[in-house]
């Protein structure tokens, strides 16, 4: 929840923005998700994710990851089998943590059409 949805296609991200709200029910009012429609092609990859990775504390100076690294990472590793791109993002969390504790659960789906 309050994370978009990112699609790689031909090289290039796109960002489909999250609503504003919990997945869960809080209180009474109750608004409908936002629906989302694309046609995908053969070669996309599109990737949800919690916060966790970004909000990581690591690296030279004990900051955190960031989204914009996130897509980064992505865009250089999204032609990857999806074995070979778990691999490399556990690596790379792990290298940047370091030391530190994890702060938060880290959930990553990438799924390849």
């Amino acid at each position: 929840a309050n994370n978009p949805i990112w699609l790689i296609r031909n090289g290039e991200l796109q960002s489909f923005g999250p609503d504003k709200q919990p997945i869960g029910t809080h209180g009474a009012e109750h608004k409908p998700f936002s629906l989302h429609e694309m046609q995908l092609e053969k070669g996309d990859c599109l990737y949800l994710f919690t916060d966790g990775y970004a909000d990581q504390f690591g690296g030279p100076k004990g900051k955190k990851f960031k989204y914009k690294q996130l897509q980064e990472l992505l865009l250089t590793i999204h032609r990857q089998s999806a074995g070979e791109q778990k691999r490399i993002t556990g690596e790379h969390i792990e290298r940047w943590k370091g030391n530190l504790e994890q702060v938060d659960d880290i959930l990553l789906i990438g799924i390849k059409i």
